[in-house]
């Protein structure tokens, strides 16, 4: 089939910032030093992060990812994914003699603190996340009696508390902001002494992918999201693309996965990637665009990135240690 002719002036508005956020690029980091430290297999509990290209090059290199930790051999090393698991999978660990590495992000660690902290002062904690995702279920493991899911603020009208004057809201890290903000105010109104976390729950990178796709919707005639239908976030930035005034967008794991007749009549194509995404896909992407005559390429920056996370401490722990052999035997 031969490219198709594009309209006059056309050009990509290019988000930024995008792809990896600090906590997926900790966690992807973190599988790779455990397999140049250990050796092949690591095994870990569901996909490290929510991309299928990350997931299928980790296992060419030697990571087994298992659904659940009773499918990991007895004193074998489990490494935990970026969304957090509940209390009941560490104890199956410790039950298989396994030897865990703990790479959930810090900023979802920081909400299942905030769930133990409010469970113990004996607050109804309304988690605001999507039923079935990885991140909430282990949020919700930290607390199972004390945790309602609202999923959305059409679900606030069945949220029952036992004491209105200790109902507390918390969210999972990579919701729509404009969303859960509705599903918050509906629960103000609902419970006038709802108390907020104390800060943000949803993930800066989150926010700042959202707001980039915000700032160039409007004058995007398509826009092009790159990452996994199981990504949460990536999905969200479709959702946000349309809100914003884009007239089409779509979510694609690959530029093999674009449809050129998407382009029919498209002058501004708005091209991000969700937090699990690695570069290399969006270059593919843009050198897709480039053939077919989207070449001059805008850049549309609405915040600057700086964070960096630390290894998991086992990890670090391992190294350190290793380190100090080296040196030792000079």
């Amino acid at each position: 089939m031969e490219p198709m002719t594009a309209p006059a002036s056309r050009r990509v508005l290019l988000a930024a910032p995008r792809g990896y956020c600090a906590g997926v690029d900790r966690a992807v980091i973190a599988v790779e030093k455990a397999l140049e430290q250990y050796g092949a297999p690591v095994y870990v509990r569901h996909e490290i992060v929510h991309n299928k290209y990350v997931v299928q090059t980790l296992e060419k290199k030697g990571a087994i990812f298992v659904e659940r930790t009773e499918e990991v051999p007895e004193g074998s090393i489990v490494m935990f994914s970026a969304h957090g698991v509940a209390p009941v999978v560490h104890e199956e660990a410790a039950r298989g003699k396994l030897a865990t590495i703990d790479a959930t992000c810090p900023l979802v660690t920081k909400v299942h603190k905030e769930a133990i902290r409010y469970a113990n002062e004996d607050f109804d904690i309304l988690l605001i996340g999507h039923e079935g995702h990885e991140e909430v279920i282990g949020t919700s493991g930290e607390a199972p009696d004390h945790i309602t899911i609202v999923d959305g603020p059409d679900d606030v009208a069945k949220v029952e508390v036992r004491d209105e004057s200790k109902v507390v809201w918390l969210s999972q890290t990579t919701l729509s902001v404009d969303e859960t903000m509705e599903t918050v105010d509906a629960l103000k109104q609902k419970f006038p002494l709802l108390v907020s976390p104390p800060s943000d729950d949803i993930c800066y990178a989150t926010s700042n992918r959202q707001a980039a796709v915000k700032a160039m919707g409007a004058d995007s005639d398509l826009v092009i999201v790159v990452g996994s239908k199981n990504s949460s976030n990536s999905i969200r930035l479709v959702e946000v693309a349309l809100d914003a005034g884009a007239r089409a967008a779509h979510l694609v794991d690959f530029a093999s996965e674009i449809d050129e007749a998407w382009l029919e009549g498209v002058t501004t194509v708005g091209l991000t990637s969700g937090a699990s995404v690695p570069e290399v896909l969006v270059d593919q992407v843009l050198e897709w665009l480039a053939e077919r005559g989207y070449a001059d390429v805008e850049i549309v920056k609405t915040a600057e990135e700086s964070i960096v996370f630390s290894l998991p401490k086992e990890l670090r722990r391992d190294l350190r240690a290793e380190a100090a052999e080296l040196v030792a035997d000079k």
